[in-house]
């Protein structure tokens, strides 16, 4: 089957230019004008921009945690990624207390298989590095899981200690590896957390408190310094304060194999949200926390000066009701994790306008950087002849109002109930199939049509480069 896009604003994280898309089967095959001849299907772009498909690389589909289950799975979770305009995630997998890492993907195989509307990768997260589990990386990365997760936060649950994170880091600097971190001091923050919980101190807000910024700096210094012993890439994730964006910061100006994400919520809420009325800030429960409006600005700035590369989302969905509220008695006991990977898109659309990101920027910390970074680029990730036929027209102009209502999570609320944003996607396209129309899924969105991507090895490159302050968002949308 023969699509056109025709007439739309191509947007990469390169150029910014008006052309059609011709696409053949699932990939696109020219790119030009006046290619809308024989086709079979014709989408009108005009005045719109086409974007490629943007990839979440920090997800939690169906994931068990803190005694209950994220409640997207790899169907729910996949269609409100769809709505917001995201094509391909990448999912954790995880090795279980004991067992291989061969137990952990085949389980989150299984929870995909049958399930899956899009295209779809796992990391692997490490628990126990025993000797023959360190032997295992190496067929992870034949398998096309190319990325390796240590937690150094949730002591007893998914914490590594130092021996192990060097072993992970040594066996991935030899076989094309990239060790993503989550970078939080978990024993001084469960010691912090006992204490405040033993004074009494157990509403929502205590959660921020007991997670004070500067152990996320301190964790993310000491993972940054094992990395440079064992001269592996390291990628810090879901990075949230000034603390730790200057140590990348520091690190790459050095030269050091240094990459970091933020994720979403981190520029858009703070910790006063935590502190909401009643049990309401439960709802904002994720670690590492929300932080300050200071941070938030070092944030963007970051962005804006290549110290960061990516937004992600952690997409990890409890619902208050059952979930949440198995900490009403003690913030300790609230289910870490918020929803994001519908909101995604809209907000930073807002952004765009807002004057934080270039349209350009907005799809390389979006799309091209996540698949450069994590071995699938230029399958996906960009716009051009041969990648996969992953876009999406974009309305820059639409506005969109959040709510529990216009969302297509399984979870029963949104963190960004009643904002406004400015920018929503009219057409998205997986694989040259057209999944959602205006806001309505197509017949073609069905469960099982997602594949499996199988990724590349790591390969060191710095994948964007300074963008400075935005002028004016007449250019941005131009």
């Amino acid at each position: 089957m023969k699509t056109v896009i025709s007439g739309g604003t191509i947007v990469t994280a390169s150029e910014t230019y008006r052309a059609d898309v011709l696409i053949e089967g699932e990939r696109i095959v020219a790119i030009g004008t006046d290619l809308s001849e024989g086709a079979d299907r014709v989408i009108d772009a005009t005045g719109k921009l086409v974007l490629p498909g943007a990839i979440d690389v920090h997800t939690h589909m169906d994931m068990p945690f803190g005694g209950t289950t994220s409640c997207d799975d790899f169907t729910s979770g996949h269609v409100a990624a769809l709505h917001g305009g995201t094509t391909m995630h990448i999912d954790f997998s995880t090795q279980p207390k004991g067992g291989s890492l061969q137990d952990g993907l085949d389980t989150w195989h299984a929870k995909a298989d049958g399930k899956a509307v899009m295209d779809y990768g796992f990391h692997m997260i490490v628990t126990d590095a025993r000797p023959e589990v360190i032997e295992e990386l190496d067929s992870m990365v034949e398998q096309g899981v190319t990325s390796f997760k240590c937690f150094l936060a949730y002591p007893d649950a998914l914490m590594v200690d130092d021996d192990t994170l060097f072993a992970v880091m040594e066996r991935a600097s030899a076989n094309g590896g990239l060790v993503m971190i989550h970078a939080e001091n978990g024993q001084v923050i469960d010691t912090l957390v006992k204490r405040a919980v033993a004074a009494g101190d157990t509403r929502p807000g205590f959660h921020y408190r007991t997670r004070p910024a500067a152990l996320e700096g301190e964790s993310t210094e000491r993972a940054i310094a094992l990395a440079k012993v064992a001269d592996a890439p390291v990628y810090i994730v879901h990075v949230t304060c000034a603390e730790a964006v200057d140590a990348i910061a520091r690190a790459r100006a050095k030269g050091q194999k240094v990459w970091g994400e933020s994720c979403t919520q981190y520029f858009y809420l703070t910790q006063d949200d935590l502190d909401r009325d009643g049990f309401e800030g439960a709802k904002f429960v994720c670690s590492p926390p929300l932080r300050t409006e200071a941070d938030q600005a070092r944030l963007w700035e970051a962005i804006r000066r290549d110290e960061l590369e990516v937004i992600s989302t952690d997409h990890c969905p409890f619902n208050y009701e059952g979930q949440k509220t198995l900490g009403r008695d003690s913030f300790a006991g609230i289910p870490n994790g918020i929803p994001g990977i519908e909101e995604r898109m809209g907000l930073l659309s807002e952004a765009v306008w807002e004057g934080h990101l270039t349209a350009q920027r907005w799809v390389e910390v979006t799309a091209t950087n996540p698949a450069k970074l994590f071995g699938c680029y230029p399958k996906k990730g960009t716009i051009a002849p041969g990648s996969d036929a992953d876009i999406v027209v974009w309305d820059a102009e639409a506005t969109h109002t959040w709510s529990k209502e216009t969302t297509h999570s399984a979870i029963d609320y949104t963190c960004y109930e009643g904002m406004e944003t400015r920018g929503v996607p009219t057409h998205v396209l997986s694989r040259g199939e057209l999944m959602v129309e205006h806001g309505q899924l197509t017949d073609a969105a069905t469960p099982g049509r997602g594949q499996f991507v199988k990724r590349r090895p790591f390969e060191f490159e710095r994948p964007g480069e300074f963008v400075g302050p935005v002028e004016a968002r007449e250019t941005a949308h131009a």
